[in-house]
């Protein structure tokens, strides 16, 4: 079992991007395609941000990340004119759920 659960995760997460005065993330689909997604990015090479073990697994590291404020979950606003705002993350990777949605929408 992944720790820590959905909930926790999302809660934690909701806490940082309230700091940051970004939209809150309500969604365990959310957080599960990102989670997928920076899993995917481990196992292409992507250097892990935080330290591991042998045995962890890469969702488990993608976890772990999202755990420790090394990646950053957001949904990039459009303005009026339908341009992207820029989020900044400070050093944290980022990961856009904005295009999936999109997808998913279509």
């Amino acid at each position: 079992m992944i720790h820590p659960s959905y909930q926790e995760l999302i809660e934690h997460i909701n806490v940082v991007n309230k700091e940051k005065e970004l939209p809150e993330i309500l969604s365990r689909y959310s957080l599960v395609l990102a989670a997928a997604k920076r899993a995917r990015a481990l196992i292409d090479k992507d250097p892990a941000m935080v330290n591991t073990n042998d045995s962890m697994k890469e969702l488990s590291i993608a976890v772990e990340e999202m755990r420790q404020e090394k990646i950053g979950l957001y949904f990039r606003e459009k303005t009026a004119s339908e341009e992207e705002v820029s989020t900044e993350y400070d050093s944290m990777a980022e990961v856009d759920l904005s295009a999936d949605i999109e997808e998913e929408e279509e």
